[in-house]
C-alpha cells in the first residue's frame, strides 16, 4: 500500500485528510466496491441535504425540525466508517513511510508485510468487541425517533469488517506469500509474549505507558503502520495486556470521539474544498489579486500569500489552497525569476500560516476535542493568521530584495475591475463564513452547509459549473478523506483515555506546573513539543492526542483556551512543513514540482520567521483574544 489512488504516496496525503478537498478523478472501481461508494455518496447527499432543510426550517419559518439531528448522526456516523473502508482501498490513510523507503527492496517488502499484518490484527481484536458495543447498545433508543442506538453504533463493526476485507484482498494480491507467513509469525509471538507476561506487566504501572503506547506506537509508526491504526494498536495491547480493562471500552471511546454533531462540519468543509478545486473559484481570487499587486517589488510573493489566505477561508485545507494557488501564480514568478525552491519554500509556509483562517477544520476538530467555542477560536484564527502573514511577508520583501522587475507592469484598472467583478463571488465566501460563526449567528455546521449551497449555485453559473458525474466523485472523495482523518480522531480519543486511565497526567501535570518561568516556561515546552509531533504524526493526530492531555494543565495555569489552542496549532503546522520529516513540506514539494533536496535549504528562513510569529503569539495572549 505505497501509492494512494490519486498518485500521491500514502505519507504524502496527510493535509488531504486533515481537510483534503482535493477531488480526484479516480479510477473506476472494483464492482464489490461501488457499493459502499454509492452509499456513502448517497449518505453525504443526505446529510448535505438535511442539513439545510434543517437551516431553512429553523431561521426562515422558526420551526426546528427535532429528529433532524438523529438522522444525521446516524448517516454520520454510518458516512465515516464506510468513508474509512473506502481510504483503505485507496489507500488514503495516512501513514509515514519516510523510514520504510530508506530500507533496501527485501526488508523494506517484509516491513510492509509486517505493517498489513499489523493492521489486520487490530481490526480481528476489534471486530468482536464492536459487535458487542452494539447488542448492548440495542436497550438505549433515541429521544425523537425511538430508534434503537444499535442502527447507528453497528456501522463501527461493519467498518471493521470492511477494512479487514480489504486490507486481506490487498495483501493477498500484492505482498509474498513468505513475507506474510513470516509477518504473522512475529506478530502472533508479540502477542502471544505480552498475553503470557500479563501478570507481570500489570505490576508495572505506568511503566506500560512507555511500553504499549510509545513504543508499540513508535515501532508501527516507523513500520508504515497508518496512524489511526498505530494509535488502535497502543490502546488495544495497553488495555489487554496490562490491565483488566475490557477492550470493548476502545470501542465506546472512538464512537464518543467520532460522533459529536459539531464534526459534521468537517465532511462539508471538505466538499466545499472539492466545490473549490473543480469550479475555478480559487483561481479567481488568484487573478484578481496579482492584477492588483503582481507590479510592486516582491509583488507575486505577496500575491501567493495572500492568495493563500483567502482561499484559506474557503476550503479550510493546505493541500486545496496549494493545489489551488500554485498553477496559478508559478509560471509568472519563474519568469521574473523566482527560483523554484523559493516559491515551494513560500507555498508551504503560506499555507501552514493560514490554517487558522475559518472555517479550519483544524480548529473546528479542536474545539470539539478540547471542547473550546467555534466561534471564539475561528475570531482569533483571523487575527493570529494576519500576525504570521505579517512575518512571512517582511520575510517575502527581504528575499525579493534582488527581484528583477524589468518588463513588470501596473495592470490597467479595467482589467483589475474586470477581475474583481470576476473573483467578487468567491471572494465574499471567507468573510460570509467567519462573520456568521464568529459572532454567533449560525454554528459552524450550518454555516457550511449554506456555503456548499452557495459555492455550487456560484460555480455552476459563474464558473463552468459540475457534471453529475464529477460531483459523484467529489462525494465519494469527501466520504474517504473525512473518513481517514475521523478514524484517526477516534483512535485519538482512545488512546488519549488509556494515557488519562493510567495516572501518568497527575504526574505529568505537577512536572510542568511546576517549571521555571511558569506559563511561559510551560507555553515554550508546548511549542518544542507540538513542533516536534507536528513532524511525526502530522497536524491533525498531534493535536488530537494531546489536547486533551494538555488543556487541563494550562488551565491550571491561568492560560485561556483559545489563546493555548492558537499556539499548539500553529506550532504544529511549523512542525508539518518541517524537513526532512514533515509530510506537509513533501506536498508542496510536489505540488510545486520542485526536489525536496533543492528546497530545504531554501524553507528555514521561512520557518524561522513562522517561529517567531508563534513566539510573539505565545508570549502576547491579546493578539489571540482581542477578537473576542
Amino acid at each position: 500500500m505505497t501509492q494512494s489512488s490519486a498518485g500521491v504516496p500514502a505519507a504524502d496525503v496527510g493535509d488531504a485528510l486533515e481537510g483534503g478537498g482535493v477531488s480526484h478523478e479516480t479510477r473506476p472501481s472494483p464492482l464489490w466496491m461501488r457499493p459502499i461508494e454509492a452509499l456513502s455518496a448517497l449518505l453525504m447527499l443526505n446529510i448535505t441535504v438535511l442539513l439545510l432543510v434543517g437551516v431553512i426550517s429553523r431561521y426562515v419559518f422558526g420551526k426546528p425540525i427535532i429528529w433532524s439531528d438523529e438522522v444525521v448522526s446516524l448517516s454520520f456516523i454510518w458516512l465515516t466508517m464506510l468513508g474509512a473502508a473506502i481510504a483503505v482501498h485507496r489507500n488514503e490513510h495516512l501513514r509515514l513511510s519516510l523510514f520504510v523507503d530508506m530500507l533496501p527492496p527485501r526488508p523494506r517488502a517484509f516491513v510492509h508485510a509486517f505493517a498489513l499484518v499489523a493492521v489486520a490484527a487490530l481490526l480481528i481484536a476489534l471486530i468482536g468487541p464492536a459487535i458487542g458495543y452494539a447488542k448492548e447498545e440495542w436497550y438505549i433508543h433515541t429521544p425523537a425517533l425511538d430508534l434503537p442506538n444499535t442502527f447507528r453504533v453497528s456501522s463501527i463493526a461493519f467498518g471493521f469488517i470492511a477494512m479487514l476485507a480489504m486490507v486481506l484482498i490487498y495483501a493477498g494480491r500484492t505482498v509474498r506469500k513468505t513475507d506474510l507467513a513470516l509477518a504473522a509469525v512475529v506478530v502472533a509471538a508479540i502477542a502471544g509474549a505480552c498475553w503470557a507476561l500479563s501478570p507481570q506487566l500489570m505490576k508495572l504501572g505506568t511503566t506500560n505507558i512507555a511500553i504499549f503506547l510509545i513504543g508499540f506506537v513508535v515501532v508501527c509508526l516507523v513500520s508504515g503502520v497508518p496512524i489511526a491504526f498505530c494509535f488502535g494498536i497502543g490502546a488495544v495491547c495497553y488495555l489487554a495486556f496490562s490491565t483488566h480493562v475490557p477492550v470493548t471500552v476502545v470501542i465506546g471511546r472512538m464512537d464518543e470521539g467520532m460522533s459529536s454533531l459539531v464534526l459534521v462540519s468537517v465532511p462539508i468543509f471538505v466538499l466545499l474544498g472539492c466545490v473549490l478545486d473543480v469550479t475555478g473559484m480559487g483561481k479567481a481570487i488568484v487573478d484578481f489579486l496579482a492584477s492588483l499587486l503582481g507590479h510592486i517589488k516582491a509583488g507575486m510573493s505577496y500575491v501567493l500569500l495572500g492568495s493563500l489566505f483567502i482561499v484559506s477561508g474557503i476550503s479550510g485545507s493546505k493541500v486545496s489552497d496549494m493545489a489551488t494557488v500554485a498553477p496559478a501564480l508559478f509560471p509568472e514568478m519563474k519568469r521574473r525569476g523566482h527560483k523554484p525552491r523559493e516559491m515551494v519554500a513560500l507555498l508551504a509556509t503560506g499555507a501552514a500560516m493560514a490554517d487558522t483562517v475559518p472555517p479550519s477544520i483544524v480548529l473546528i476538530v479542536l474545539g470539539a476535542v478540547a471542547g473550546v467555542s467555534i466561534a471564539g477560536l475561528f475570531q482569533a484564527g483571523f487575527v493570529v493568521a494576519m500576525v504570521l502573514l505579517a512575518v512571512l511577508l517582511v520575510m517575502a520583501r527581504w528575499k525579493a530584495r534582488n527581484e528583477d522587475m524589468h518588463g513588470a507592469k501596473r495592470a490597467p484598472m479595467r482589467m483589475v475591475g474586470r477581475f474583481l467583478l470576476v473573483a467578487a463571488p468567491a471572494l465574499v465566501l471567507p468573510f460570509i463564513i467567519r462573520s456568521a460563526v464568529g459572532e454567533g449567528v449560525a454554528t459552524a455546521t450550518e454555516v457550511s452547509t449554506v456555503a456548499v449551497v452557495y459555492a455550487l449555485f456560484v460555480g455552476h453559473v459563474l464558473y463552468g459549473g459540475i457534471g453529475l458525474r464529477r460531483f459523484y466523485n467529489m462525494l465519494v472523495d469527501t466520504a474517504a478523506l473525512s473518513g481517514a482523518v475521523l478514524l484517526v480522531l477516534g483512535a485519538a480519543s482512545a488512546m488519549a483515555w488509556s494515557i488519562t486511565q493510567s495516572g501518568v497526567v497527575q504526574q505529568l501535570s505537577v512536572f510542568l506546573t511546576t517549571l521555571p518561568g511558569g506559563w511561559m516556561g510551560f507555553m515554550a515546552v508546548t511549542i518544542v513539543v507540538f513542533v516536534v509531533l507536528g513532524c511525526l504524526l502530522e497536524g491533525l493526530p498531534a493535536v488530537l492526542l494531546l489536547a486533551p492531555i494538555m488543556f487541563p494543565i494550562a488551565k491550571t495555569l491561568g492560560i485561556n483556551d483559545i489563546h493555548y489552542s492558537m499556539v499548539i496549532v500553529c506550532a504544529m503546522n511549523i512542525g508539518l512543513m518541517m524537513p526532512p520529516i514533515g509530510v506537509g513540506f513533501y506536498i508542496a514539494c510536489r505540488i510545486g514540482g520542485a526536489k525536496p533536496d533543492e528546497v530545504i535549504g531554501a524553507i528555514w528562513p521561512y520557518l524561522a520567521a513562522l517561529l517567531v510569529g508563534v513566539v510573539i503569539i505565545a508570549a502576547v495572549p491579546w493578539i489571540s483574544l482581542v477578537a473576542l
